[in-house]
């Protein structure tokens, strides 16, 4: 497996647009536009076969995809997130790799996560939270959702936090 040591100056600016075009449109719309991740994948392989190589570049696009997938997935499949978070996530690991990918993953995680516990608190919904939580623990089903959040915009906030912070 061959890593890339830095990222080339061209690739930040690029995850960067694609991460907040993701954000506005999940904060308006409540949805990530296929076009937006499918086109993100699509343009992330030639840009990273030419810049490092054809093997080095398709290996890089495809283990950041795989990386960035297979992180949110299980999420999606439990029904924890919609599509387009999963889509957009991987399009984020075929452009940054699957170490950035990863980093990415947790930092997005822990905002989303702070971000859905200050909303449950400040909306007084705690109570129920703790009974959807024992629901899935014992039955493995959860009760009235407390809310849904436009998960788009913590994966650009944690893709932003690990961009400027291995700077």
């Amino acid at each position: 497996m061959t890593t890339i040591p830095t990222l080339s100056p061209y690739i930040g600016p690029i995850v960067i647009a694609v991460v907040l075009t993701a954000a506005a449109t999940d904060l308006q719309r409540r949805r990530i536009p296929n076009w937006l991740t499918f086109g993100a994948w699509l343009v992330a392989l030639p840009v990273q076969m030419t810049i490092h190589g054809l093997a080095a570049g398709a290996s890089a696009w495809a283990l950041g995809w795989l990386t960035g997938l297979g992180i949110f997935l299980p999420i999606y499949l439990l029904r924890g997130m919609a599509a387009g978070d999963v889509k957009l996530m991987a399009a984020v690991g075929a452009w940054l790799g699957a170490s950035l990918a990863a980093s990415i993953a947790l930092a997005s995680f822990v905002i989303g996560g702070v971000w859905a516990l200050t909303l449950v608190l400040a909306s007084g919904k705690g109570r129920q939270v703790v009974r959807n939580i024992g629901g899935i623990a014992l039955t493995g089903q959860g009760g009235t959702s407390v809310g849904s959040l436009p998960y788009g915009v913590a994966i650009a906030a944690g893709t932003l936090t690990m961009l400027f912070a291995s700077t």
